[in-house]
């Protein structure tokens, strides 16, 4: 992990745009995987499995929350309409589109999936259309280049909301799927009202909980301790997610919306010191878990047991086209109550800009499988 570090700081001291920290680590992690492989064989490799519980429960926390505390609030909810259009809607758009292409490719003997139950189908789709473009915001973000606020803004937006929406798509799935119930329409239905109900319970947990934080560092003299005070913002927010969890709900949607609860409610409650150490601490975090997940990426290149060059090829086009189907369409939508337009090169960026990252790749690991081989 310090290799990472030190190559991303000197990636950024270069101004070298084309390769993000993500793409750092990921090298690191190719590099280090190739060494075990070719070079260490026989050296034991399980302590790098990628285990569910300690990306649900450590790294992914972090990520999420500091997504949250440091979202650009006037250009978010300025632009809150687009942005829920293309993270909600354009979201499931593309996760039946690419589900649904990807069932016809296990009906038609591509892929190896349940051909019966197009819920693994969905499952894929949902966990593919959870995008991390931080290579296209780390270029966004440099001054010199001038980039359209608005621009910044929605791709940012949509994919923070992005993450939060596809993985409680996951989970809503693949609960539905693990009960091994007979499919039918009403299964998918169940499916889309649990997502609805998680949801909306979700963001009134955090949203409640970031107020009583708020109402507490406001109501109190913890200014006078700030080790006290960054304790507590740290243990109400993964608070909110777990409690989310222990209840059944999304804690990464109720850990965002508490985040953003905070910035905006707490952030003036704060002792100066608390306020910069904070910011510093969450970026930290959230940094070094990222950066983790991007490590392990590259790591498990080299223990991968088969390929499956057709079906990657066929993802690739799935993907570009249901990242289509949602940008364009809801541009236009979004444009007929809009004074400042988005421009259609504004949603060529946007359609490209859709990277996927840690969270499809964390997601992918998670993929339930019942003796098949999807990847």
């Amino acid at each position: 992990m310090g290799v990472v570090i030190l190559c991303s700081v000197w990636v950024k001291q270069h101004r070298i745009y084309y390769l993000p920290e993500s793409g750092v680590a990921t090298l690191v992690g190719v590099a280090v995987g190739a060494v075990m492989r070719f070079v260490y064989p026989d050296v034991d490799t399980h302590f790098f499995d990628f285990e569910p519980e300690m990306f649900y429960f450590v790294l992914l926390p972090p990520m999420i929350f500091h997504a949250g505390y440091t979202l650009r609030r006037k250009h978010f909810f300025r632009n809150v309409g687009t942005i829920l259009m293309f993270s909600v809607l354009g979201t499931l758009v593309s996760t039946f589109v690419v589900g649904c292409f990807t069932f016809v490719l296990g009906r038609a003997g591509w892929v190896e999936i349940d051909a019966d139950n197009p819920m693994e189908a969905l499952l894929f789709g949902a966990l593919i259309s959870a995008v991390d473009p931080a290579a296209t915001l780390s270029v966004m973000g440099a001054p010199e280049l001038h980039c359209d606020p608005l621009l910044y803004s929605l791709v940012f937006g949509e994919s923070v909301l992005n993450d939060a929406v596809a993985i409680v798509l996951f989970k809503s799935w693949e609960r539905v799927y693990a009960s091994e119930e007979q499919f039918h329409a009403a299964t998918l239905l169940l499916a889309l009202v649990n997502f609805a109900v998680v949801s909306v319970g979700s963001v009134f947990i955090g949203v409640i909980t970031g107020l009583n934080c708020s109402y507490l560092c406001r109501h109190s003299a913890l200014g006078q301790h700030p080790k006290y005070e960054i304790l507590l913002l740290f243990l109400f927010a993964y608070g909110s997610y777990a409690f989310a969890e222990l209840v059944e709900l999304s804690g990464i949607m109720a850990l965002f919306f508490c985040g953003v609860v905070l910035a905006h409610y707490n952030s003036y409650n704060l002792s100066p010191t608390t306020r910069v150490a904070a910011h510093s601490f969450f970026a930290s975090l959230s940094s070094m878990a990222e950066l983790c997940i991007y490590l392990y990426m590259g790591l498990s290149l080299f223990r991968l047991q088969s390929w499956n060059p057709r079906f990657i090829a066929a993802a690739i086009a799935a993907v570009l086209v249901a990242r289509a189907l949602n940008i364009f369409p809801f541009a236009a939508i979004a444009n007929i109550g809009r004074t400042h337009k988005i421009s259609i090169q504004m949603q060529v960026v946007i359609w490209f800009g859709g990277l996927r990252g840690a969270i499809a790749f964390s997601l992918a690991q998670n993929m339930p499988q019942r003796n098949h081989d999807l990847y």
